[in-house]
């Protein structure tokens, strides 16, 4: 059994950088070596597929949750340990962070973003005290948190908005704070 499960909020595109799809594939296998279950969107495509086919090659534990109208977009990677297939993707959010004990964010566009958001409104409201990650791949998340800066000094959040999320340069400082 896996020690502890982490949530990866990621796209399902492989982006525009190779490295992207390089980082992916390698935090899979990283947390399968280090006894971790991989939660995620189910999908076998961009970074998606990249992260859980990597895991499952190392031999880690897979928790896949999409919802049905997402199957055929986002190929519904039907070899999991478990695989959740809900009715919509508010189910498949709720479903992929309750059984999960820390988010990492890896790239990606408008899905990971409502999902990192989300996750940082309940945390926010006191609904959870999991930890988030960021993982900077290249900078990527630079402009996130700017934005994060701008909304704090703007007066719209709380400076403790800032604290509930950790931006991580790399794969090495991920994997030396996620919970064992």
């Amino acid at each position: 059994m896996a020690s502890s499960s982490i949530c990866v909020y990621c796209g399902s595109r492989p982006g525009a950088d190779p490295v992207y799809m390089d980082v992916a594939t390698a935090l899979g296998t990283a947390l399968a070596r280090d006894g971790h279950r991989l939660v995620y969107g189910a999908g076998d495509v961009g970074l998606m597929g990249a992260v859980a086919r990597a895991a499952q090659a190392a031999g880690g534990e897979t928790f896949g949750v999409i919802p049905g109208h997402l199957m055929v977009l986002e190929v519904g990677k039907r070899d999991l340990t478990t695989f959740v297939v809900t009715e919509t993707m508010h189910e498949r959010k709720k479903v992929m962070f309750m059984n999960a004990d820390a988010v990492v964010v890896l790239p990606g566009g408008a899905g990971s973003l409502d999902e990192f958001f989300e996750v940082l409104t309940w945390r926010q409201l006191g609904l959870h005290d999991k930890p988030i990650y960021l993982l900077d791949t290249k900078g990527y998340w630079q402009p996130l948190v700017a934005l994060i800066d701008h909304v704090i000094e703007q007066g719209f959040a709380a400076p403790s908005l800032k604290s509930f999320i950790e931006t991580v340069p790399d794969l090495p400082a991920l994997m030396a704070r996620l919970v064992r």
